[in-house]
C-alpha cells in the first residue's frame, strides 16, 4: 500500500495511523468510510496521483479502523471526527481539499464548518450525510431497533467483511446530534459530487437530497449510471482524478 512511511499520531490516548505527502497546497485529506481504511482502491489511486503531481496529501485510518487503535464499536460520528480534526490540525498547514467517501463525506461536512478558515474545496464520493439517521434506523426492524434500545449493540451481516458489523446505541444517539441536512448547510468552497445510480448503500436519491442543503454556490454531481457504492472500476477512479485535478488546478498556491 504504503508509497511512503506510515506513521502514528497520538489522539485521545490512541495512535492514528497516518501516510503524509509534501507537496505543493492545497493539501488533499482522504477521509474514508464506514469500517474501511487508507489501504483501499480509491486512497492508494490518490495518493499516486499526488505524489506524482507533487502535491500534498494525506491519508489516515480513524479510530477502531484499519491499522489504527482502538475498537470500532466505540467509535462514533462524534470520535472519528475529533480523529479528522487533530490529523487537520497537526499535520497540515494552508488550505484543504477533503476528499470524503461515504461516511467520510458526512464528517468532511463537519470538519469544513469545524475548520472553515481552513477547507478550500470538498470533494464527495456517495456521500452518506446523515446515514444513522436517514439509512441505517429506518432499515432496521421493530425487533432490531428494540434490541439495539434494549442491549444497546446490534450485530449485522457486512457485505464488505465476514465479521459482522456492530451497531451500538451511541452510534445511532451520537449521529442525531450531528445531522446536517435538516437545515441549510453554509460553505462557502467549490464542491464535488461523484456518485452511482447503482449504488444499493447510499442511492442517488440520498444524494439528490443533500444538493439543496449546501449553500456554496459552486455544486457539481456527476452521476455514474452504472455505478455501485465502490465507485473503484478503472473508468470511475478516471473520473475521481479528473474532479481532484480540476481543484488541483482552482486552488493551486
Amino acid at each position: 500500500m504504503p508509497l511512503g512511511q506510515i506513521e502514528a499520531l497520538e489522539h485521545d490516548g490512541l495512535q492514528l495511523a497516518y501516510e503524509r505527502i509534501k507537496g505543493a497546497q492545497p493539501t488533499f485529506v482522504w477521509l474514508g468510510g464506514f469500517k474501511s481504511d487508507m489501504a483501499g482502491t480509491k486512497a492508494q489511486t490518490l495518493a499516486e496521483w499526488a505524489a506524482s503531481a507533487g502535491q500534498g496529501f494525506v491519508r489516515f485510518d480513524y479510530s477502531g479502523h484499519g491499522v489504527s487503535g482502538g475498537r470500532f464499536e466505540d467509535g462514533s460520528i462524534s470520535r472519528w471526527l475529533g480523529d479528522t480534526l487533530a490529523v487537520l490540525d497537526r499535520l497540515t498547514s494552508g488550505p484543504l481539499v477533503l476528499v470524503g467517501s461515504s461516511m467520510g463525506g458526512w464528517i468532511s461536512l463537519l470538519a469544513s464548518r469545524a475548520r472553515p478558515e481552513r477547507v478550500a474545496a470538498l470533494l464527495l464520493i456517495a456521500p452518506a450525510a446523515d446515514f444513522t439517521e436517514r439509512l441505517m434506523w429506518p432499515g432496521f426492524s421493530s425487533e432490531q431497533r428494540a434490541e439495539l434500545l434494549a442491549e444497546g449493540r446490534l450485530e449485522l451481516p457486512s457485505a464488505y467483511a465476514p465479521e459482522p458489523t456492530v451497531i451500538t446505541r451511541e452510534m445511532i444517539e451520537d449521529g442525531r446530534r450531528n445531522l446536517v441536512m435538516d437545515a441549510p448547510f453554509p460553505f462557502e468552497g467549490a464542491v464535488r459530487i461523484l456518485a452511482g445510480a447503482a449504488d444499493p448503500d447510499v442511492p442517488l436519491k440520498h444524494v439528490l437530497a443533500l444538493l439543496p442543503v449546501l449553500q456554496s454556490k459552486d455544486v457539481m454531481l456527476h452521476r455514474v449510471p452504472d455505478g455501485d457504492h465502490r465507485l473503484s472500476r478503472p473508468q470511475d477512479l478516471r473520473q475521481l482524478l479528473a474532479l481532484a485535478s480540476e481543484l488541483r488546478l482552482r486552488l493551486a498556491c
